[in-house]
């Protein structure tokens, strides 16, 4: 390879990753899960890599579409996959959080943060089809115009933008605005805590609102054994943070994808994480993830409280 090969490589790599946060972002929010979307990203270099793009004028819109269409083709897959009729493990799939401390922002995480996408919105994308999602996630939550994102779903704009209002929809239905402030997250997650620790099922029942959904997965692995559950209404839910007061103490504050969170660490080991979702003063969410081999992939924050 001569000199000028080299650099041209070089060049193209440094332009990729002025993209790669962006496109990290993007794949996240397509397949809710942070494993996948690096394979995602790579995939996506690869199809750059192997590429004659001296005629593209907006590389990053480009790199846009392409990474859609690779997260299309996963989703697809991963439809094909569930030919068997859905089961509870599906209904209980908690997608893979992202954690950061309360107190600063980590680099690596910030843009994966810009315009959070909580747990709760990432459950719904779940049980929306491959190609509602794309055009969902690609149009409301990063603005690519429905003419560039009806060549990846092979419809016209008119129908692609039908793909997203039905998504939109479905996610309005389904995900209440969460309370913006953090600081009256706190105050709720830590209600929520104390209430736990001291076995008080009166002041859980407080917090919690009384249509509350938990959801908790615990992996392929043991979700034959009744492990992963899913659970509605105040009373059930309260019952259930009764059952694991034990681990309470253990109980860390972190931010999970963007909203105060739980962890359960014991000497830095990550059991579970716990996405708290807080409307009007209220939890009318819980996403807990305690499958151990996704678990194993997250770092827990230096600074959570």
């Amino acid at each position: 390879m001569n000199r000028g090969s080299m650099n041209d490589e070089e060049v193209l790599a440094d332009r990729f990753e002025e993209h790669r946060s962006h496109l990290k972002a993007v794949a996240y929010r397509m397949l809710g899960s942070l494993a996948e979307a690096d394979d995602a990203v790579q995939e996506t270099w690869l199809k750059l890599s192997r590429t004659d793009t001296s005629d593209v004028r907006n590389l990053g819109g480009w790199l846009t579409t392409v990474i859609g269409r690779v997260c299309l083709d996963m989703l697809r897959s991963r439809t094909a996959r569930r030919e068997q009729p859905m089961d509870d493990g599906h209904e209980t799939f908690v997608p893979d959080p992202v954690l950061r401390p309360l107190s600063s922002i980590d680099p690596e995480q910030e843009v994966l943060q810009a315009d959070s996408v909580g747990l709760a919105l990432l459950v719904v994308l779940e049980t929306l089809e491959p190609a509602e999602r794309l055009a969902f996630v690609l149009h409301d939550l990063f603005a690519v115009p429905f003419d560039d994102i009806a060549p990846i779903v092979e419809r016209s704009s008119a129908a692609t933008r039908q793909l997203a209002s039905r998504a939109r929809r479905r996610v309005q239905g389904a995900t209440p605005s969460p309370e913006p402030d953090l600081a009256r997250q706190r105050e709720i997650v830590d209600a929520f805590l104390a209430a736990c620790r001291a076995g008080d099922f009166e002041a859980l029942l407080a917090v919690l609102d009384p249509d509350v959904v938990l959801r908790a997965d615990s992996g392929t692995l043991v979700r034959g054994a009744a492990a992963s559950k899913l659970v509605r209404g105040a009373e059930a839910v309260a019952e259930q943070a009764l059952l694991f007061r034990q681990f309470a103490p253990y109980g860390r504050i972190a931010l999970v994808n963007g909203e105060v969170g739980i962890l359960n660490a014991p000497d830095g080991q990550l059991l579970s994480v716990m996405g708290v979702t807080v409307v009007d003063g209220r939890i009318v969410a819980l996403h807990i993830l305690a499958d151990p081999e996704r678990l194993a992939g997250l770092r827990v924050p230096d600074e959570a409280g």
